[in-house]
């Protein structure tokens, strides 16, 4: 038996899936389709006399019920709010179940597509529902969840890969050299942003996590909901060369400022959030390097090439902190 064999997500057998969602009072109809997640383990589950439901399980270990909590309830303070956001379903008056060593959770089923960030209108509407999310996180703050900071997403980062990681001899302290010059840097930008304010966000506001239907967008996977400046869920929208960018962070915040200020001394940390994310996703794929999915999702993890291209990246984003930042 080898050790990814014993990852405890091997567990999750089409009978032991069933059996959970079974535990709830649901009749499943036999039917599992697996949905794209590697943090979790997400399935759509066919429902007898019923739509089909997601289950997500969660990784173990990763939060505890009480974090769980936080977001399951965060999600549905939005909802209540019609602010679009799949929340997760109740049964028996509780949202987060047990069942053996596992927790899940049970969704709706939710479709749409990516939505169309060329696009003005788009920008300008998805920049109102983030203020008006932006609007509710900052009334109250997270207890228990993290905060996306130097701290937590720089330099406990550039620890894990550190201790954990196997980089190539002759490229280890390259490495730590580049992480070391950009947290520098990141720690800069903070200083010039000064006394901005925290909030409950969404955390991974990419493109993969709004799907756009008739009605418009709605929110998933609120999964790393976190305390972070509210820049943190406007940045990932942006692509293209600076002058796009400015153009379509200008979209957003014109939508945006209809329901929350924003503080434009953030903008210095536009270019320090993305390098704390790309840091921790490197530490994020260094600790999930023992799970059978990663190794099949990511094959060309811990190469030479990997960490090489992870060093280019870093010196990139140091020049790219130096800058002046975007003006909107």
């Amino acid at each position: 038996m080898t050790a990814h064999s014993l990852h405890p997500f091997s567990r999750l057998t089409p009978d032991f899936l069933l059996d959970a969602v079974e535990s709830l009072g649901l009749r499943c109809d036999g039917r599992l389709l697996a949905l794209n997640s590697y943090e979790n383990r997400v399935y759509q589950i066919g429902i007898e006399d019923g739509t089909p439901l997601v289950a997500k399980f969660y990784r173990p270990e990763r939060w505890s019920d009480a974090q769980i909590q936080e977001e399951h309830d965060f999600a549905a303070e939005l909802a209540e709010r019609d602010i679009p956001v799949v929340t997760a379903l109740a049964f028996g008056g509780r949202t987060l179940h047990h069942y053996q060593d596992f927790r899940l959770a049970l969704f709706p089923r939710r479709g749409g597509h990516a939505p169309e960030l060329d696009d003005a209108d788009t920008l300008a509407w998805l920049g109102r529902l983030l203020g008006r999310m932006h609007a509710h996180g900052a009334v109250a703050p997270y207890h228990l969840r993290p905060t996306l900071d130097l701290a937590s997403y720089g330099e406990a980062s550039l620890r894990c890969v550190q201790e954990q990681a196997q980089l190539p001899y002759d490229l280890a302290t390259p490495y730590e050299q580049a992480a070391r010059q950009a947290l520098d840097e990141v720690r800069r930008a903070f200083d010039r942003a000064g006394d901005i304010s925290w909030r409950r966000v969404h955390g991974d506001c990419h493109v993969g996590n709004i799907l756009w239907t008739q009605e418009g967008p709605h929110f998933v996977d609120l999964d790393d909901s976190c305390m972070a400046p509210a820049l943190q869920d406007l940045w990932m929208l942006l692509s293209g060369d600076r002058a796009q960018q400015q153009a379509q962070l200008l979209e957003l915040i014109v939508g945006y400022e209809d329901f929350c200020d924003f503080d434009r001394r953030e903008l210095h940390l536009l270019e320090a959030l993305r390098t704390l994310r790309l840091l921790h996703y490197s530490a994020w794929l260094t600790r999930r390097r023992e799970d059978p999915a990663f190794v099949v999702a990511f094959p060309w993890f811990d190469t030479a090439q990997y960490w090489q291209e992870r060093i280019v990246e870093l010196q990139q984003q140091l020049e790219a902190m130096r800058e002046a930042p975007l003006c909107v």
